[in-house]
């Protein structure tokens, strides 16, 4: 028994034929059936013809299974046809094919011109001074030239302040502008400030004094002249130069700052005290 592409049912295909040579086929004999289902009665719309003994219900059902096919190829076209409207991004290293590159270009710049550690630093300690590499490095050498810096000493200032002697370089500055001073009336107001603050046994920021500096200081406010606390303020210079400045070189802050890989030889670097 034979039959025809238009006799198969739906999904079923003559041995030998290949998906492709049956689709055609169905598209061409479905058309053929409703043409001639048309004419002959009507076919699927009149409701009352045949094609040569085929009913005219599966020449319709052929027919519309061979539109299906090509919607479903319409369709398939439509799916993989690549846009031509979005273009690669040319210029991209994030791996994103839809962004342009100048957004890219904006965020390398950003991460370009990222604040280091170094400026972080600078900017929390240095209170808007720009010093040098060379010379930030030099505080590492000598004491005095540490103390000789505006920048510097703001550095040893909040070092000395975490460790909760700030006073000593506060009296020491205070000193260093009492010297500047040439009004009378003003250096003994002064002197009778630092005794106050920085002297007197009721001071919450006295600074360590031996008795006999204490005895000096206290007959030397009898009248008091720019040098009232010059030994004093020795003493306290000596004290910040053994006892702290060894610590702030080995302190991260510093080694931050001078961007110092290996502190083994920092404090062998300081001069000694005179």
């Amino acid at each position: 028994m034979s039959c025809t592409v238009s006799e198969l049912p739906s999904g079923c295909r003559l041995r030998g034929m290949t998906a492709s040579s049956q689709q055609s086929a169905a598209n061409n004999s479905g058309n053929n059936g409703n043409g001639n289902g048309n004419g002959g009665g009507g076919g699927v719309v009149g409701g009352g013809g045949s094609l040569g003994g085929v009913s005219p219900t599966v020449g319709g059902s052929v027919g519309i299974l061979g539109s299906t096919s090509n919607v479903l190829q319409e369709s398939n076209a439509t799916t993989f046809q690549r846009p031509q409207s979005q273009k690669p991004c040319c210029f991209c290293w994030c791996c994103c094919c839809s962004c342009s590159w100048a957004k890219c270009l904006a965020i390398k710049n950003a991460d370009e011109n990222a604040p280091t550690k170094r400026d972080l630093v600078n900017a929390e300690f240095l209170d808007g001074e720009q010093p040098t590499l060379e010379e930030i490095r030099s505080w590492g050498k000598s004491f005095d030239k540490l103390m000789k810096s505006t920048a510097g000493r703001k550095v040893f200032q909040n070092f000395l302040r975490s460790e909760f002697s700030e006073e000593n370089i506060l009296f020491w500055l205070a000193c260093e502008d009492l010297k500047k001073e040439n009004s009378p009336e003003l250096v003994e107001e002064k002197a009778r400030l630092i005794y106050e603050d920085y002297i007197s046994i009721l001071s919450p920021r006295e600074v360590s004094l031996d008795s006999r500096v204490r005895e000096i200081v206290n007959r030397n406010m009898i009248e008091p002249t720019t040098h009232t606390f010059d030994e004093a303020q020795i003493q306290i210079y000596t004290l910040m130069h053994r006892d702290s400045y060894p610590r702030f070189l080995n302190s991260q802050k510093f080694k931050t700052l001078a961007q110092l890989q290996d502190n083994s030889n920092a404090g062998s670097k300081a001069d000694s005290p005179t």
